[in-house]
């Protein structure tokens, strides 16, 4: 499949999930309130821990607030791409009813990864936005070229690694029945993602790192916006992505051999 036939498929997919969110308009009030409560909930602590210090474990506010940015920009991608279709997946695996995406002629791992998309969440993607332009005016000074392409460098690769994960977790739904607990899981974890990984305890930023990979999808980036992150662990996490993403491609092909569907 050639890019264009893959921005064709996506622009469809995305086209049929807009016609679908929009017969809920209401869902457009109710998302904008919850993402503002969650957004002014992460403003309110930032304020109290900030009355008392200067700076969190050498993290200014200016910094901790594009950190939130990034967090909500990432979230929101998540919650509007990643986890709408992968869920989906599951649910299609016990019904026995991904037959009708693996009998297409389009690569069913982008079928099932794009097939259902919560438009609503580009709130989030769009306030995250936001909060990462204002930080950089806050602080005075915009990123110099080297650090935005770094930070988009990190970010990218942040994304991928968060989609093999959860792309990993779905795929396990050919062998175990009920994997819509470990992405609702998944998403507890993440919240943790709004403090950088470095505040907490050992043990709590290893699994946030290698466990859970929160850290590579917000903090890194966020190393990267605020030229904390040097090239080396760029690199590193650059490299990670390309293999989290190779790896979880490899499990996909593997189970879906072992697909018992409606057709079997």
């Amino acid at each position: 499949m050639g890019i264009k036939d893959l921005l064709h498929l996506a622009g469809t997919f995305l086209r049929v999930s807009a016609l679908a969110t929009l017969a809920y308009r209401a869902n457009f009030w109710l998302q904008l309130a919850e993402s503002f409560i969650e957004l002014n909930t992460a403003l309110a602590f930032v304020s109290i821990v900030f009355s008392y210090t200067h700076t969190l474990n050498g993290w200014r506010p200016d910094e901790l607030l594009s950190l939130i940015g990034i967090y909500f920009l990432i979230g929101g991608t998540i919650n509007m791409i990643i986890l709408p279709g992968l869920s989906r997946l599951i649910e299609q695996v016990r019904e026995g009813t991904l037959d009708y995406l693996l009998t297409r002629p389009a690569e069913a791992q982008l079928l099932v990864s794009l097939q259902q998309i919560d438009l609503w969440k580009l709130l989030d993607v769009l306030l995250g936005l936001a909060l990462v332009v204002g930080a950089a005016l806050w602080h005075g000074s915009l990123p110099g070229p080297l650090q935005l392409l770094a930070f988009a460098v990190a970010l990218i690769a942040g994304t991928i690694i968060i989609y093999s994960f959860v792309l990993f977790l779905a795929t396990l739904s050919f062998w175990y029945v009920r994997m819509e607990n470990i992405l609702v899981i998944f998403e507890s974890m993440y919240e943790a993602g709004r403090w950088p990984v470095d505040l907490y305890p050992g043990w709590l930023r290893a699994i946030l790192t290698f466990l859970v990979p929160v850290a590579f999808a917000v903090t890194v980036p966020a190393e990267a916006l605020t030229a904390r992150l040097t090239w080396l662990a760029l690199l590193g996490t650059l490299l990670l992505a390309v293999l989290a993403f190779l790896a979880s491609r490899l499990f996909w092909r593997f189970a879906i051999r072992y697909y018992s569907g409606a057709s079997s």
